[in-house]
């Protein structure tokens, strides 16, 4: 180690404020004006770290000051990481580019002295003249890769040019499968299971949290989850500890929890992800109805509780703003009539949920019997919250429905019948608005699925 002064780089954040165009995914540009660095290019919202101010606040400021959208800290992603010298000066500096889906307001030139025109861009048509440093970051971020070099010579433009020399050097990441784990939570888990010998990273890819399967020194196996938030934390711990020990060895079993990471370890569960499984249709029926007998033993797994207030309808107005681009002729009317419904129902008692109970968060154990696990959205909601996203797999299908409410014991009330297609229809509006906005067809069309059912079932 050298005793001199230690080398010291400047540090710039950069935000890649991101929507779904008709061709695909677009990015927000501002093109710089007056007496800064780089006037005439487009360049993405950026500046400079201000004394003491960490990276996601400098990004979530210079937002506000740019381009005057208001961003959430918990809808701050970290994408790229560009190491970079210019083609003047002798320092080089640090980049970081952040990757925001989520925003209050309209984005808009808030300093014309400094910025002539800010638009919205596809990824894979960006617009010329445009900052070199800038075009890296992007293209490494449409590379899907986590860090760049870009050191520019003596010579160089500020404008990045395509027949000019190549001076990016693309860095991959860290191989998928097995990983190392951070070091705070592999110290939580070795206090929790011992020696861990192997570490997997399985995470769901459109899920904020990340799991890791675990192996032990001596062969034992768990799941580690770091949650994406304190919320789901907080959710997940306490119905493992209260409700989901009623469902016996057809859950996971709680081995150790820690607030400050944020993670728990569950014990594993040995079976197939129903989702994407072919089954007959009587196997599935099978399945359907184990899975009612499951979710009636979580729904009395605790005393019932009254509901304060028809709440799942006031966020529909927000959902439908985003939803409303997308919607099919007929869609709000329908979603917003059903609204005015659900506010007139009485006010329903509220069991224990799992909150998102589809097929892929089932699984088909070995012994044919039905395993439920991630209960990070578990709460206490109406019987029929838990009953909206599986609904989806009756479509179609009445023997699956009436086999699941076979096992479940009892047929749904007249008026629980209309609370789960107000819910549905909520949920849909929901999915409808997430799903466009972060690029996942799946959520998307299984919202619209839900709608023409509705339609179809509310037909005047």
């Amino acid at each position: 180690m050298s005793g001199g002064a230690r080398h010291t780089v400047p540090v710039d954040v950069h935000l890649i404020l991101r929507r779904k165009g008709e061709g695909g995914p677009e990015v927000l540009l501002s093109r710089r004006a007056g007496p800064v660095y780089a006037t005439g290019l487009w360049h993405l919202p950026s500046g400079h770290l201000e004394p003491g101010e960490d990276m996601v606040a400098a990004v979530i400021r210079e937002a506000r000051e740019e381009t005057g959208v208001l961003i959430a800290t918990r809808d701050v992603t970290v994408a790229v990481t560009v190491h970079h010298h210019p083609p003047t000066g002798t320092r080089s500096r640090l980049g970081v580019f952040f990757e925001v889906r989520q925003w209050s307001g309209e984005p808009q030139v808030m300093e014309p002295d400094r910025c002539d025109g800010m638009d919205w861009y596809p990824l894979d048509v960006l617009p010329a003249p445009m900052v070199a440093y800038c075009r890296t970051g992007l293209d490494t971020y449409r590379a899907g890769l986590p860090g760049a070099v870009h050191f520019q010579q003596p010579g160089d433009t500020v404008e990045h040019n395509p027949d000019g020399p190549d001076r990016t050097l693309l860095l991959p990441g860290p191989a998928t499968g097995a990983v190392d784990l951070p070091h705070r939570l592999r110290v939580f888990a070795e206090m929790a299971v011992g020696r861990i010998t192997e570490a997997t990273d399985v995470s769901w890819v459109r899920s904020g949290s990340r799991v890791w399967r675990l192996t032990g020194a001596g062969g034992g196996t768990w799941y580690l989850k770091r949650h994406r938030g304190r919320k789901f934390h907080d959710r997940e711990v306490a119905a493992y500890q209260s409700w989901v020990p009623a469902l016996g060895h057809r859950a996971p079993r709680l081995v150790a929890a820690d607030p400050t990471t944020q993670a728990i370890v569950v014990t594993t569960l040995g079976g197939h992800l129903l989702h994407g499984m072919a089954l007959a249709m009587a196997d599935e029926a099978r399945v359907q109805r184990d899975l009612g007998r499951l979710l009636r033993v979580l729904h009395g797994s605790a005393p019932e509780q009254p509901a304060e207030s028809a709440t799942a309808a006031d966020m529909i107005k927000r959902h439908l703003e985003g939803a409303r681009p997308y919607l099919a002729e007929g869609d709000e009317d329908l979603v917003l009539s059903l609204a005015a419904a659900y506010a007139g129902l009485p006010k329903p008692v509220l069991v224990p949920t799992h909150g998102d109970l589809q097929y892929r968060n089932v699984l088909l154990g070995d012994d044919g019997q039905v395993l439920l696990f991630d209960f990070e959205r578990s709460e206490y909601a109406t019987v029929t919250r838990d009953l909206v996203r599986l609904s989806d797999t009756w479509t179609g299908r009445p023997d699956l429905r009436a086999a699941f409410l076979d096992g479940y014991g009892r047929l749904l009330t007249p008026v629980e019948e209309l609370r789960l297609d107000c819910e549905a229809a909520f949920d849909a509006v929901s999915g409808i608005a997430y799903g466009t906005s972060h690029d996942d067809p799946e959520v998307t069309e299984r919202g619209h699925r839900t709608l023409r059912r509705l339609h179809a079932a509310h037909r005047p």
